[in-house]
């Protein structure tokens, strides 16, 4: 693995590196210790990413549940700045490891029951984009 893997993708240089400390657990230092700190790096990144994601779904969400809002063009630049964080974060290996069923049921799940007293318009029960989609630097979402 090459040294510009750290900046190219984080998961999986953290997970390489990683193996490769385990494999000198016969010194006296705590190396699976060390290891297991060394992927945390990648895990934080991954559950950035996922946050990131979360976030840019539920405010999607809330925008296409009650469009008549005040709140609309906030919710929808507050859904660009966190599909621009989520592109920050990602590496390639998060894509295998990233569930979008699962986090647009977070994201429905975190939906208020209503905003300033009106009920929400039905949104898609199923996750309408992909995760390209969410990462694409078309800010059409």
């Amino acid at each position: 693995m090459s040294e510009n893997s750290y900046d190219a993708d984080i998961l999986l240089w953290s997970q390489n590196q990683a193996a490769l400390l385990r494999q000198r657990a016969a010194n006296q230092l705590d190396w699976d210790n060390i290891a297991e700190e060394i992927e945390s790096v990648g895990r934080s990144e991954l559950r950035a990413l996922h946050s990131h994601i979360v976030q840019a779904l539920l405010h999607d969400l809330k925008a296409e549940a009650w469009p008549l809002s005040r709140d609309v063009d906030h919710w929808r630049a507050e859904a660009r700045g966190h599909r621009q964080e989520a592109r920050g974060c990602f590496a390639p290996s998060m894509a295998q490891r990233t569930d979008m069923t699962r986090l647009y049921r977070q994201a429905r799940q975190r939906m208020p029951d209503t905003m300033d007293g009106t009920l929400p318009l039905p949104t898609p029960a199923d996750c309408p984009v992909t995760l390209d989609e969410i990462l694409s630097e078309d800010e059409a979402g």
